[in-house]
Protein backbone atom coordinates (compact mmCIF):
# COMPACT_ATOMS: atom_id res chain seq x y z
CA UNK A 1 0.00 0.00 0.00
CA UNK A 2 1.19 3.70 -0.78
CA UNK A 3 2.07 5.38 1.90
CA UNK A 4 0.41 8.87 2.66
CA UNK A 5 3.66 10.61 2.65
CA UNK A 6 5.11 8.42 -0.51
CA UNK A 7 3.93 8.74 -4.08
CA UNK A 8 4.19 5.90 -6.08
CA UNK A 9 6.12 6.16 -9.26
CA UNK A 10 3.26 4.28 -11.65
CA UNK A 11 0.89 7.25 -10.48
CA UNK A 12 3.13 9.79 -11.88
CA UNK A 13 3.74 8.23 -14.98
CA UNK A 14 -0.12 7.78 -15.95
CA UNK A 15 -0.85 11.76 -14.94
CA UNK A 16 1.79 12.52 -17.13
CA UNK A 17 0.42 10.34 -20.23
CA UNK A 18 -3.14 11.75 -19.28
CA UNK A 19 -2.12 15.18 -19.33
CA UNK A 20 -0.41 14.82 -22.54
CA UNK A 21 -3.66 13.97 -24.27
CA UNK A 22 -5.58 17.11 -25.42
CA UNK A 23 -8.99 15.34 -24.40
CA UNK A 24 -10.75 18.99 -24.28
CA UNK A 25 -14.45 17.99 -23.88
CA UNK A 26 -14.69 19.52 -28.17
CA UNK A 27 -12.46 16.80 -29.22
CA UNK A 28 -12.64 13.17 -29.34
CA UNK A 29 -11.54 11.03 -26.48
CA UNK A 30 -10.67 7.94 -28.38
CA UNK A 31 -6.81 8.34 -28.40
CA UNK A 32 -6.88 8.68 -24.65
CA UNK A 33 -10.03 5.69 -23.90
CA UNK A 34 -7.49 3.26 -26.52
CA UNK A 35 -4.39 4.09 -24.65
CA UNK A 36 -6.39 3.49 -21.12
CA UNK A 37 -7.56 0.07 -22.60
CA UNK A 38 -4.33 -1.40 -23.83
CA UNK A 39 -2.70 -0.29 -19.92
CA UNK A 40 -5.56 -2.04 -18.23
CA UNK A 41 -6.06 -4.96 -20.07
CA UNK A 42 -2.08 -5.66 -20.25
CA UNK A 43 -2.83 -5.92 -16.23
CA UNK A 44 -5.39 -8.43 -16.81
CA UNK A 45 -8.10 -6.27 -16.77
CA UNK A 46 -11.53 -6.91 -19.23
CA UNK A 47 -12.79 -3.88 -20.75
CA UNK A 48 -16.33 -3.28 -22.09
CA UNK A 49 -16.49 -0.18 -24.01
CA UNK A 50 -20.06 2.27 -24.73
CA UNK A 51 -19.94 5.21 -27.30
CA UNK A 52 -21.92 8.40 -27.97
CA UNK A 53 -24.51 8.13 -31.52
CA UNK A 54 -21.62 9.81 -33.63
CA UNK A 55 -19.33 6.54 -32.52
CA UNK A 56 -16.53 9.86 -31.69
CA UNK A 57 -16.37 9.57 -27.92
CA UNK A 58 -16.31 6.69 -25.78
CA UNK A 59 -16.60 5.05 -22.05
CA UNK A 60 -14.09 2.46 -20.63
CA UNK A 61 -15.08 -0.05 -18.29
CA UNK A 62 -12.43 -2.32 -16.94
CA UNK A 63 -12.63 -5.22 -14.61
CA UNK A 64 -10.65 -7.34 -12.40
CA UNK A 65 -11.64 -10.27 -10.31
CA UNK A 66 -14.41 -12.49 -11.89
CA UNK A 67 -18.33 -12.08 -12.84
CA UNK A 68 -19.85 -11.99 -9.66
CA UNK A 69 -22.30 -8.97 -8.58
CA UNK A 70 -20.52 -6.31 -6.42
CA UNK A 71 -17.07 -4.85 -6.13
CA UNK A 72 -15.68 -1.23 -6.15
CA UNK A 73 -16.12 1.00 -9.25
CA UNK A 74 -12.98 4.00 -8.99
CA UNK A 75 -14.91 6.35 -11.64
CA UNK A 76 -13.50 9.28 -13.38
CA UNK A 77 -14.11 11.47 -16.66
CA UNK A 78 -11.22 11.87 -18.89
CA UNK A 79 -12.32 15.42 -20.99
CA UNK A 80 -11.27 18.73 -19.61
CA UNK A 81 -12.35 22.59 -20.31
CA UNK A 82 -10.76 24.43 -22.81
CA UNK A 83 -7.07 26.66 -21.78
CA UNK A 84 -8.38 28.93 -24.45
CA UNK A 85 -7.74 32.60 -23.68
CA UNK A 86 -5.80 31.27 -20.43
CA UNK A 87 -2.17 32.30 -19.46
CA UNK A 88 0.06 29.10 -18.20
CA UNK A 89 3.53 29.01 -17.57
CA UNK A 90 3.98 26.43 -19.50
CA UNK A 91 2.79 24.10 -22.16
CA UNK A 92 -0.88 23.17 -20.24
CA UNK A 93 -0.99 19.77 -22.21
CA UNK A 94 2.67 18.54 -20.88
CA UNK A 95 2.91 18.33 -16.85
CA UNK A 96 5.20 20.14 -15.05
CA UNK A 97 6.58 19.55 -11.33
CA UNK A 98 7.51 22.68 -9.36
CA UNK A 99 7.21 22.96 -5.48
CA UNK A 100 5.54 19.72 -4.69
CA UNK A 101 2.86 19.94 -7.20
CA UNK A 102 1.45 18.69 -10.76
CA UNK A 103 0.98 21.33 -13.21
CA UNK A 104 -1.36 20.80 -16.30
CA UNK A 105 -5.11 20.72 -17.62
CA UNK A 106 -6.71 18.04 -16.35
CA UNK A 107 -4.13 17.46 -12.93
CA UNK A 108 -6.98 18.18 -10.18
CA UNK A 109 -9.72 17.93 -12.34
CA UNK A 110 -9.92 15.25 -12.64
CA UNK A 111 -6.65 13.33 -14.04
CA UNK A 112 -5.00 12.91 -10.76
CA UNK A 113 -7.71 10.74 -9.36
CA UNK A 114 -8.06 8.87 -12.74
CA UNK A 115 -4.37 7.98 -12.44
CA UNK A 116 -4.39 6.89 -8.79
CA UNK A 117 -7.53 4.53 -9.96
CA UNK A 118 -5.54 3.08 -12.79
CA UNK A 119 -2.35 2.74 -10.90
CA UNK A 120 -3.68 1.01 -7.98
CA UNK A 121 -6.37 -0.84 -9.36
CA UNK A 122 -3.42 -2.37 -11.73
CA UNK A 123 -1.24 -2.78 -8.72
CA UNK A 124 -3.86 -4.71 -6.76
CA UNK A 125 -5.01 -7.46 -10.48
CA UNK A 126 -3.34 -9.67 -8.65
CA UNK A 127 -5.07 -9.34 -5.02
CA UNK A 128 -7.00 -12.75 -4.23
CA UNK A 129 -10.58 -11.22 -4.59
CA UNK A 130 -13.86 -12.71 -3.52
CA UNK A 131 -15.88 -9.24 -5.85
CA UNK A 132 -15.08 -7.78 -8.75
CA UNK A 133 -12.85 -4.60 -8.84
CA UNK A 134 -13.66 -1.66 -11.52
CA UNK A 135 -12.33 1.22 -13.25
CA UNK A 136 -15.07 3.36 -15.20
CA UNK A 137 -13.31 6.43 -17.26
CA UNK A 138 -15.87 8.24 -18.86
CA UNK A 139 -16.31 11.23 -21.69
CA UNK A 140 -18.19 14.22 -21.54
CA UNK A 141 -18.12 15.21 -17.68
CA UNK A 142 -17.98 18.52 -18.26
CA UNK A 143 -20.15 19.12 -20.88
CA UNK A 144 -23.43 18.25 -18.89
CA UNK A 145 -22.17 14.49 -17.81
CA UNK A 146 -23.43 13.57 -20.93
CA UNK A 147 -20.94 9.86 -20.61
CA UNK A 148 -22.48 8.81 -18.04
CA UNK A 149 -25.97 7.87 -18.70
CA UNK A 150 -24.45 5.82 -21.80
CA UNK A 151 -22.41 3.91 -19.18
CA UNK A 152 -24.90 3.24 -17.02
CA UNK A 153 -27.57 1.87 -19.53
CA UNK A 154 -24.13 -0.40 -20.48
CA UNK A 155 -23.93 -1.87 -17.36
CA UNK A 156 -27.56 -2.64 -16.80
CA UNK A 157 -27.74 -4.25 -20.18
CA UNK A 158 -24.28 -6.45 -19.39
CA UNK A 159 -26.04 -7.24 -16.13
CA UNK A 160 -22.97 -6.03 -13.66
CA UNK A 161 -23.93 -4.91 -10.27
CA UNK A 162 -21.60 -3.48 -8.70
CA UNK A 163 -22.18 -2.40 -4.72
CA UNK A 164 -20.23 1.00 -4.42
CA UNK A 165 -18.54 3.38 -6.21
CA UNK A 166 -15.94 6.04 -5.41
CA UNK A 167 -15.87 8.96 -7.68
CA UNK A 168 -12.82 11.27 -7.21
CA UNK A 169 -13.62 14.81 -8.14
CA UNK A 170 -11.01 17.23 -6.19
CA UNK A 171 -12.66 17.57 -2.69
CA UNK A 172 -9.13 17.99 -0.93
CA UNK A 173 -9.40 14.18 0.35
CA UNK A 174 -12.71 14.91 2.29
CA UNK A 175 -15.57 12.85 1.83
CA UNK A 176 -18.73 13.92 0.55
CA UNK A 177 -21.87 11.77 0.68
CA UNK A 178 -24.63 14.36 -0.85
CA UNK A 179 -25.05 17.30 -3.68
CA UNK A 180 -27.63 18.61 -5.42
CA UNK A 181 -29.15 17.98 -8.27
CA UNK A 182 -29.43 19.79 -11.62
CA UNK A 183 -31.98 20.70 -14.32
CA UNK A 184 -30.87 22.84 -17.37
CA UNK A 185 -33.73 24.04 -19.35
CA UNK A 186 -33.60 25.98 -22.95
CA UNK A 187 -37.44 28.14 -23.37
CA UNK A 188 -37.79 29.40 -27.12
CA UNK A 189 -40.30 32.26 -27.38
CA UNK A 190 -41.92 32.65 -31.22
CA UNK A 191 -43.37 35.87 -31.40
CA UNK A 192 -44.14 37.70 -34.63
CA UNK A 193 -41.83 40.78 -36.39
CA UNK A 194 -42.70 44.13 -37.53
CA UNK A 195 -41.00 47.55 -37.88
CA UNK A 196 -41.05 48.71 -34.44
CA UNK A 197 -43.39 51.95 -35.44
CA UNK A 198 -46.15 49.09 -35.89
CA UNK A 199 -45.34 47.47 -32.31
CA UNK A 200 -49.34 46.95 -31.80
CA UNK A 201 -49.37 44.66 -34.59
CA UNK A 202 -46.27 42.72 -33.27
CA UNK A 203 -45.61 39.90 -30.75
CA UNK A 204 -42.13 40.99 -29.24
CA UNK A 205 -40.83 37.73 -28.44
CA UNK A 206 -38.24 39.43 -26.14
CA UNK A 207 -40.62 41.34 -23.88
CA UNK A 208 -42.55 38.29 -23.32
CA UNK A 209 -39.96 36.12 -22.26
CA UNK A 210 -38.50 38.47 -20.12
CA UNK A 211 -41.81 37.62 -18.58
CA UNK A 212 -41.44 34.23 -18.15
CA UNK A 213 -37.72 35.09 -16.97
CA UNK A 214 -39.80 36.69 -14.27
CA UNK A 215 -41.48 33.75 -13.32
CA UNK A 216 -37.99 32.21 -12.96
CA UNK A 217 -36.90 34.73 -10.79
CA UNK A 218 -40.08 34.68 -8.62
CA UNK A 219 -39.42 30.84 -7.58
CA UNK A 220 -36.13 31.85 -6.61
CA UNK A 221 -37.04 34.44 -4.52
CA UNK A 222 -39.09 32.18 -2.76
CA UNK A 223 -36.59 29.35 -2.55
CA UNK A 224 -34.36 32.14 -0.65
CA UNK A 225 -36.95 33.47 1.50
CA UNK A 226 -39.37 30.46 2.24
CA UNK A 227 -36.73 27.15 1.60
CA UNK A 228 -36.92 24.38 2.41
CA UNK A 229 -33.16 24.70 3.65
CA UNK A 230 -30.64 21.95 4.29
CA UNK A 231 -28.09 24.08 6.84
CA UNK A 232 -25.31 21.41 5.60
CA UNK A 233 -24.94 22.89 2.07
CA UNK A 234 -23.01 26.35 1.74
CA UNK A 235 -25.88 27.70 -0.18
CA UNK A 236 -28.61 26.30 1.71
CA UNK A 237 -31.41 26.24 -0.45
CA UNK A 238 -32.66 25.56 -3.95
CA UNK A 239 -31.99 27.38 -6.92
CA UNK A 240 -32.70 28.46 -10.27
CA UNK A 241 -31.35 31.02 -12.53
CA UNK A 242 -31.27 32.53 -15.84
CA UNK A 243 -28.01 32.22 -17.40
CA UNK A 244 -27.94 32.85 -20.96
CA UNK A 245 -30.31 35.16 -23.64
CA UNK A 246 -30.53 36.11 -26.74
CA UNK A 247 -32.63 37.63 -29.63
CA UNK A 248 -33.14 40.54 -31.79
CA UNK A 249 -31.97 41.47 -34.75
CA UNK A 250 -31.89 45.19 -34.60
CA UNK A 251 -33.17 48.18 -32.70
CA UNK A 252 -36.03 48.97 -35.09
CA UNK A 253 -37.24 45.54 -35.36
CA UNK A 254 -39.54 44.12 -32.93
CA UNK A 255 -38.33 40.84 -32.61
CA UNK A 256 -39.66 37.47 -33.60
CA UNK A 257 -37.49 35.13 -31.87
CA UNK A 258 -35.83 35.14 -28.32
CA UNK A 259 -34.37 32.35 -26.08
CA UNK A 260 -32.27 31.76 -22.74
CA UNK A 261 -31.65 29.53 -20.81
CA UNK A 262 -32.17 28.46 -17.09
CA UNK A 263 -30.16 26.52 -14.32
CA UNK A 264 -32.36 24.59 -11.43
CA UNK A 265 -29.97 23.15 -8.63
CA UNK A 266 -32.58 21.46 -5.83
CA UNK A 267 -31.70 20.24 -2.59
CA UNK A 268 -31.78 16.00 -2.18
CA UNK A 269 -35.63 14.93 -1.76
CA UNK A 270 -36.83 18.21 -3.76
CA UNK A 271 -39.69 17.55 -6.45
CA UNK A 272 -36.94 18.38 -9.24
CA UNK A 273 -39.65 19.07 -11.65
CA UNK A 274 -41.57 21.52 -9.61
CA UNK A 275 -40.45 24.54 -11.16
CA UNK A 276 -40.89 23.91 -14.59
CA UNK A 277 -44.29 22.81 -14.02
CA UNK A 278 -45.47 25.95 -12.37
CA UNK A 279 -43.66 28.08 -15.35
CA UNK A 280 -45.70 25.89 -17.54
CA UNK A 281 -48.39 26.44 -16.41
CA UNK A 282 -48.40 30.20 -16.02
CA UNK A 283 -46.94 30.37 -19.26
CA UNK A 284 -50.21 28.97 -20.79
CA UNK A 285 -52.44 30.51 -18.20
CA UNK A 286 -51.12 34.05 -18.42
CA UNK A 287 -49.19 34.52 -21.53
CA UNK A 288 -49.88 32.64 -24.66
CA UNK A 289 -53.57 33.64 -24.74
CA UNK A 290 -52.19 37.65 -25.22
CA UNK A 291 -49.91 36.18 -28.09
CA UNK A 292 -51.89 33.87 -29.73
CA UNK A 293 -54.66 36.60 -29.81
CA UNK A 294 -52.07 39.01 -31.95
CA UNK A 295 -50.43 35.52 -33.53
CA UNK A 296 -51.86 31.79 -33.56
CA UNK A 297 -48.72 30.94 -34.13
CA UNK A 298 -47.23 32.38 -30.93
CA UNK A 299 -45.24 29.98 -28.90
CA UNK A 300 -43.64 29.54 -25.85
CA UNK A 301 -41.47 26.13 -25.44
CA UNK A 302 -38.84 24.49 -22.84
CA UNK A 303 -36.68 21.85 -23.58
CA UNK A 304 -34.38 19.97 -21.02
CA UNK A 305 -31.28 19.93 -22.11
CA UNK A 306 -29.23 18.74 -19.10
CA UNK A 307 -30.00 16.36 -15.76
CA UNK A 308 -28.29 15.50 -13.08
CA UNK A 309 -29.77 13.81 -10.01
CA UNK A 310 -29.23 14.62 -6.28
CA UNK A 311 -26.74 12.75 -4.36
CA UNK A 312 -27.61 11.57 -0.99
CA UNK A 313 -25.77 8.09 0.25
CA UNK A 314 -27.58 6.50 2.74
CA UNK A 315 -26.29 7.11 5.97
CA UNK A 316 -25.71 3.45 6.13
CA UNK A 317 -24.20 2.71 3.55
CA UNK A 318 -20.86 0.40 3.47
CA UNK A 319 -18.83 2.65 0.94
CA UNK A 320 -19.43 5.75 3.55
CA UNK A 321 -18.43 3.94 6.74
CA UNK A 322 -14.77 2.00 4.85
CA UNK A 323 -14.37 5.85 3.56
CA UNK A 324 -14.63 7.95 7.32
CA UNK A 325 -12.81 4.85 8.58
CA UNK A 326 -10.06 5.54 6.14
CA UNK A 327 -9.74 9.16 6.39
CA UNK A 328 -11.00 9.14 10.00
CA UNK A 329 -13.59 12.06 9.31
CA UNK A 330 -16.83 11.51 10.30
CA UNK A 331 -18.11 14.82 9.34
CA UNK A 332 -21.25 15.38 6.83
CA UNK A 333 -20.29 17.28 3.82
CA UNK A 334 -22.61 18.24 0.98
CA UNK A 335 -21.71 20.50 -2.21
CA UNK A 336 -23.82 22.64 -4.31
CA UNK A 337 -21.98 21.11 -7.79
CA UNK A 338 -23.26 18.25 -9.47
CA UNK A 339 -21.03 14.73 -10.11
CA UNK A 340 -21.12 11.62 -11.69
CA UNK A 341 -21.80 9.89 -8.77
CA UNK A 342 -25.46 10.83 -8.40
CA UNK A 343 -25.85 8.43 -11.64
CA UNK A 344 -23.83 5.83 -9.99
CA UNK A 345 -26.35 5.98 -6.79
CA UNK A 346 -29.88 6.60 -8.70
CA UNK A 347 -28.60 2.95 -10.38
CA UNK A 348 -28.73 1.50 -7.06
CA UNK A 349 -24.89 1.49 -6.41
CA UNK A 350 -23.99 3.40 -3.27
CA UNK A 351 -21.71 6.22 -4.11
CA UNK A 352 -19.48 8.68 -2.81
CA UNK A 353 -17.05 11.41 -3.97
CA UNK A 354 -13.43 12.20 -2.31
CA UNK A 355 -10.70 13.01 -4.75
CA UNK A 356 -7.35 14.90 -4.58
CA UNK A 357 -6.93 17.88 -5.18
CA UNK A 358 -9.11 21.70 -4.93
CA UNK A 359 -11.52 22.67 -6.78
CA UNK A 360 -10.16 26.23 -6.26
CA UNK A 361 -7.83 24.77 -8.71
CA UNK A 362 -9.95 23.11 -11.67
CA UNK A 363 -10.23 24.96 -14.83
CA UNK A 364 -7.85 27.38 -14.15
CA UNK A 365 -4.61 28.79 -16.17
CA UNK A 366 -1.87 26.58 -14.30
CA UNK A 367 -4.08 24.33 -12.86
CA UNK A 368 -2.86 21.89 -10.30
CA UNK A 369 -2.82 19.02 -8.22
CA UNK A 370 -0.19 18.62 -4.96
CA UNK A 371 2.09 15.70 -4.61
CA UNK A 372 0.95 15.27 -0.90
CA UNK A 373 -2.94 14.96 -2.04
CA UNK A 374 -1.85 12.38 -4.67
CA UNK A 375 0.05 10.55 -1.91
CA UNK A 376 -3.32 10.86 0.62
CA UNK A 377 -5.72 9.45 -2.43
CA UNK A 378 -2.92 6.26 -3.47
CA UNK A 379 -3.35 5.45 0.73
CA UNK A 380 -6.98 5.63 0.59
CA UNK A 381 -7.74 4.12 -2.51
CA UNK A 382 -5.89 1.07 -1.12
CA UNK A 383 -7.54 1.12 1.44
CA UNK A 384 -11.32 0.70 -0.05
CA UNK A 385 -9.71 -1.92 -2.46
CA UNK A 386 -8.61 -3.80 0.15
CA UNK A 387 -11.73 -3.86 1.87
CA UNK A 388 -14.24 -4.75 -0.73
CA UNK A 389 -11.92 -7.53 -1.94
Amino acid sequence: MASSSTLDVPTLDILGRLIAFDSTSRNSNLDVIDWARGLLEGSGAVTRTSMNAERTKANLFATWGGEGDGGLVLSGHTDVVPVDGQDWRGSPFQAAIRDGRVYGRGACDMKGFVAVAMARAMAAADMPRCRPLHVALTYDEEMGCLGIPVLIADLKASGMKPASCLVGEPTLMEVVSAHKGGRLYRCRVTGLAAHSSLAPQAVNAIEYGARVIGFVQDIAMRFRDAGPYDRAFDVTHSTISTNLASGGSGSNIVPAGFEFMFEHRFLPGSHPEAPIEEITRRVGRELLPLMRAVDPAAEISFECIGRIPALAVPAQAEVLARARTLTGDGSVRKVAYGTEASFFQEAGIDSIVCGPGSIAQAHKADEYVALEQLARCEAFVDGLIAASA
